[in-house]
């Protein structure tokens, strides 16, 4: 059954008909889901593939995911949520992927519409969204996580990846991973929720002016300074029986120092519990292609720092729109206390 709510206000307060019904009759929204069918309806028009037999709302994170599935192959169909993402930062993104992928890189990448195009505009109640569809990944996530021989062969890919993003031009626009977005930006979404603890604050911003001065003389120019994946781990990648790679989810890819690359998956890594001698092959992995400086290696700790916070503050814009229910004292309490351990002498033992 359809309610509107204006309606039903109006049935019980009948002196106030005449000023709600100059208003909008559509409640604001904050992020909307959008029909599958209709968006079903969608690719088929503006892309040149088969009928489209199945379309399915797949999942919820940084954008909606779908899973578009023809007569005779499966396709995955990402739109931006209103807040997240400009076309501009989407832009940045998808020409990047096309760069990628003419460059033998294995990635997901997007598919032109009839027109060109590489993303569609939506009007959604909430205002302008925009939809992008992949090539499907081939293969599966690894199961349970990466084994010593996949997270070398990842830190080798990510090394070739940067390599040939050196090449990369593009006139959209995306904020830099510099010291500013990671950590003043993250720093602004953080704070208020501390505003009761604030020893804890006080410990976060001494915290984040140590990492600031620790990475003060790494240079922000080549060959340090390339395209970065942003988000590297085993979830956002699906590997075959041969072990072939195919890279997806660049959403938070972005103009960064190359080693950082290898500080956000060991981030993740030691966050969701992978072994030292996995992470390490990661590293292993990226130095079989791509040599980094002493200074690199000496930064990795303030960069798995910097990245951490970087991720915390992601979750908890995401946390604010969706699931605002986990932000009690607990959550705060362990999120510092990793933290605190990144922060320690024998930070790569946990």
């Amino acid at each position: 059954m359809h309610v509107n709510l204006l309606s039903s206000l109006e049935l019980l307060i009948p002196e106030r008909q005449s000023k709600t019904k100059k208003l909008n009759s559509t409640f604001p929204t904050v992020c909307s889901i959008l029909a599958p069918g209709a968006l079903a309806s969608l690719v088929y028009s503006y892309y040149d593939v088969e009928l489209v037999k199945n379309c399915l709302f797949w999942r919820r994170g940084l954008s909606d995911v779908y899973l578009v599935e023809t007569l005779s192959k499966p396709y995955i169909l990402r739109v931006s949520h209103h807040h997240w993402r400009s076309k501009n930062e989407i832009d940045f993104e998808l020409e990047l992927l096309e760069f990628l992928r003419d460059r033998q890189i294995l990635v997901a990448s997007p598919l032109r519409t009839k027109e060109g195009n590489l993303s569609i505009e939506i009007d959604a109640p909430e205002g302008k969204r925009y939809a992008a569809l992949f090539h499907y990944a081939p293969g599966e996530i690894a199961l349970g996580d990466f084994n010593h021989t996949q997270s070398f062969l990842l830190g080798e890919t990510v090394a070739k990846l940067h390599q040939a993003t050196k090449g990369f031009k593009t006139v959209a626009y995306r904020q830099p991973l510099d010291l500013k977005h990671l950590l003043d930006d993250s720093l602004q979404i953080i704070a208020p929720f501390l505003h009761r603890r604030q020893q804890d604050l006080k410990y976060l911003l001494e915290a984040i002016a140590l990492i600031k001065y620790q990475l003060s003389s790494l240079p922000a120019k080549s060959p340090y300074w390339v395209v970065c994946w942003g988000d590297p781990h085993s979830g956002n990648v699906h590997i075959t029986r041969n072990n072939q790679m195919t890279l997806f989810d660049f959403d938070q890819c972005g103009y960064g120092w190359r080693v950082f690359d290898i500080a956000k998956f060991w981030q993740v890594g030691l966050q969701t519990g992978l072994s030292r001698t996995i992470r390490q092959a990661f590293l292993d992995g990226y130095l079989s292609y791509e040599k980094i400086t002493d200074i690199e290696l000496e930064c990795l700790q303030a960069l798995t720092q910097a990245a951490y916070i970087w991720a915390w503050a992601i979750a908890l814009n995401y946390a604010k729109f969706y699931d605002y229910s986990r932000l009690d004292n607990s959550y705060f309490s362990q999120r510092l206390e990793r933290f605190k351990q990144l922060n320690c002498k024998d930070w790569q033992l946990f």
